[in-house]
């Protein structure tokens, strides 16, 4: 399918003399948006889990530190439960009022709700209050997270021609993710060594928190120049030109793909669990279980963070060559043989090398495996809904995924079952993951 018959023909936003193609530079906008976008809001969401075991204590205080870790990651799942009715809400916004007004306003509440956790008083000052507030909080973060997502993941795959969309794929959710991450590991490496030991437990968590509001102010300045969808404008002409009322996109998505919906999540979930499993466990991994100091642990996150980086715009890449559904089966497989022999060796290494190179390898993997969700989904549900339902797949499947770090502590019980634990767990969710790559059509070439 050309480029010239899916994007519309907008002499506002379009300054080519091509009709029907977006320019050089609302590829590139749309593109640095869209991946700035995703990696704010996933630089706030990775502040606690590099804090976990600091707020734990401060929140959640238990006599056994696997409880106490279990109920800090399920204040993260509490986040990721909300993550879908934010997507319903500013899914169907960014499908009915354009997905850059969406962006905006997502992007800047998750800063501003991550800055407040920093003033927030902990159990020892106010009781059972603080762990109350924190939880609220948390609430209140999700939804805006749902709405970034909503809007990050549709603009940028809606703009680029269609031979980059895998890539594009690749570089948002999963490019996103590891700057998110390399942003929070930089900002932790600096907070750590300012405030080492016990100062990092009384001043320094609460820094961390409050550098979220960059995010919210960088994202002002970087989406003001950005572009409406070009394929969301021509949706919006075709409409107008009809005179059809616009039906409900949540409606739309819970009715007609409702079936779509269901096989969809048996990928994502699969992808997040990876995820979480590893690229988001890890700072608590190399914690606990290598007892590595943290200004060591940081500088490998730092190049973790890389490899997300190169690992889903290669695999997404090579969804635009293989197709999705070859690329789906293949990345499971290797997932479900890999992850779980890694993590024990992983879990035996003493040496720095050998640690940095094994954690690489775990995220390699893990983040290889949903490199080609979100052109996926996208490829699943058109313009009209796309927002709507592209969000609400990934983020129910995220917040599945999300759960996995509670559940994988809890039934660990001790330090020395994590690494056996997270093992099985992987493995299980992968052939989930397989059976679902199995039974999914190839979608590459559908965008509508």
């Amino acid at each position: 399918m050309s480029v010239k018959s899916e994007l519309p023909v907008n002499e506002e936003v379009c300054s080519n003399s091509v009709p029907g193609k977006a320019n050089r530079r609302q590829v590139v906008n749309a593109t640095v948006a869209s991946l700035l976008g995703w990696s704010f809001d996933l630089f706030d969401l990775f502040i606690l889990l590099f804090v976990a075991p600091t707020v734990g204590k401060l929140f959640f205080p238990a006599t056994n530190p696997m409880f106490q870790l279990a109920a800090t990651y399920g204040s993260f799942a509490v986040t990721l439960l909300m993550r879908p009715i934010g997507s319903a809400v500013f899914g169907s916004y960014a499908d009915r009022y354009g997905r850059k007004k969406a962006m905006i306003i997502a992007v800047v509440g998750v800063g501003i709700a991550t800055a407040l956790f920093g003033a927030l008083p902990t159990v020892e000052q106010i009781g059972i209050a603080a762990t109350v507030l924190f939880l609220l909080l948390r609430l209140i973060q999700g939804v805006f997270v749902g709405g970034v997502v909503a809007s990050t993941h549709t603009i940028g795959t809606e703009t680029v021609p269609p031979k980059w969309r895998g890539l594009m794929s690749g570089l948002v959710g999963g490019g996103g993710a590891g700057l998110g991450s390399f942003f929070a590991s930089i900002v932790y490496f600096a907070v750590s060594s300012a405030f080492p030991g016990q100062a990092f437990d009384e001043w320094g968590w609460r820094i961390m928190f409050f550098s979220g509001i960059l995010s919210s102010i960088f994202g002002i300045f970087i989406f003001k120049s950005l572009d409406e969808s070009p394929l969301w404008l021509e949706a919006q002409k075709a409409k107008q030109a009809t005179n059809k009322p616009q039906k409900s996109p949540i409606r739309t998505v819970f009715g007609q793909y409702f079936s779509t919906m269901l096989v969809n999540l048996l990928i994502v979930a699969g992808g997040g669990t990876a995820y979480y499993l590893t690229t988001g466990y890890l700072p608590t991994f190399l914690h606990v279980v290598n007892e590595i100091p943290s200004s060591t642990a940081s500088r490998i996150l730092m190049i973790i963070s890389i490899v997300v980086i190169i690992s889903t715009a290669l695999v997404g890449y090579l969804s635009d060559l293989l197709g999705r559904k070859k690329t789906f089966i293949v990345t499971g497989i290797l997932c479900m043989v890999g992850l779980p022999f890694f993590y024990m060796k992983l879990a035996g290494a003493t040496d720095i090398t050998q640690i940095t190179i094994y954690a690489c390898v775990l995220t390699f993997l893990a983040n290889a495996a949903y490199a080609p969700t979100l052109i996926f989904l996208n490829e699943r549900f058109p313009t009209a809904v796309r927002s709507t339902g592209t969000g609400l797949c990934w983020n129910i499947g995220f917040a599945v995924g999300g759960m996995m770090p509670t559940f994988v502590s809890l039934t660990s019980g001790s330090v020395s079952a994590l690494p056996a634990t997270l093992g099985y767990f992987l493995a299980g969710i992968f052939i989930l993951y397989i059976i679902g790559s199995w039974i999914i059509p190839e979608t590459k070439g559908q965008f509508k």
